[in-house]
């Protein structure tokens, strides 16, 4: 089945769920209000026609300062079964940054999530284990999010964790091979 055809599918099946439908170098996006996630993916996943039983990737995006709502997560879906695949975003605002999870579904959406939850802050309602993933537990704010800073102004009170990696680099720098 052709992505277009997968696109509308879903907008009969949820059509006040559907904000748009995008096509952009043969790569269909569906775009869709966060309200019913869960169960669309699990339509996605569980009608035979379409069998999405393929999870293989979830990210975030942010949009500050270019629209609103400022988040979006994007689901990258493939069937083995039929070799079709489709990416679903749905938008996260800011004010209201959490969406249901879909672990349950997938269960290789947990790290995935857990990294988009690290990153961008994003929420995921019903996560067995949302914890970061990628950053220390203590680390201070979402990396990938536009408006995290690029350089500390913590002085000595920078993460002290960092400044022995440092450290330990320098001195290694003795048994380079050059």
């Amino acid at each position: 089945m052709e992505p277009k055809e997968i696109a509308e599918l879903i907008k009969d099946r949820y059509p006040t769920e559907v904000k748009d439908i995008r096509e952009f170098r043969n790569q269909v996006s569906v775009i869709v209000s966060k309200g019913r996630i869960k169960e669309m993916m699990k339509y996605l996943h569980d009608t035979p026609e379409l069998y999405f039983d393929l999870l293989t990737d979830l990210c975030g995006v942010d949009y500050f300062g270019k629209k609103e709502p400022r988040f979006e997560v994007v689901y990258h879906l493939y069937s083995i079964k039929h070799r079709h695949m489709v990416r679903i975003r749905t938008e996260v605002p800011e004010n209201d940054c959490a969406i249901e999870s879909v672990v349950d579904i997938w269960a290789g959406a947990n790290w995935h999530e857990r990294e988009c939850y690290d990153m961008f802050g994003v929420t995921f309602k019903g996560h067995p284990d949302l914890r970061r993933i990628l950053m220390p537990e203590d680390w201070e704010g979402h990396p990938l999010r536009k408006d995290f800073p690029l350089k500390s102004d913590l002085g000595e009170g920078e993460w002290s964790t960092y400044k022995e990696v440092i450290k330990i680099a320098e001195k290694n720098k003795q048994y380079e091979v050059r």
